[in-house]
């Protein structure tokens, strides 16, 4: 069997879902799944959401270094001020 044959990643889509959809059912039987809270799936909405947008926003603008190269600021260091180098983005 070569190795790219194994595993779930390999696996057809259809299985895939068959086995992760007997995995939550049973979480849900034992009492031990997650279940989300509105205010959880609220808050979890608008990070998503956020994220998504700030990656549109700098992808929008055309900037060619995202690497945070020396001598280039991340759109992020000028919004902050660009004062500490470990809220830059890389």
């Amino acid at each position: 069997m070569a190795k790219e044959d194994r595993g779930f990643a390999s696996m057809d889509r259809v299985k895939q879902r068959e086995i992760a959809s007997k995995g939550g059912k049973a979480a849900h039987q034992k009492g031990t799944a997650h279940e989300w809270t509105s205010e959880e799936a609220r808050e979890a909405g608008r990070k998503g959401g956020m994220a998504s947008h700030r990656r549109r926003k700098e992808l929008g603008e055309g900037e060619t270094d995202v690497t945070g190269a020396a001598g280039s600021e991340s759109p992020m260091d000028e919004r902050s001020g660009g004062d500490d180098s470990s809220e830059q983005i890389r």
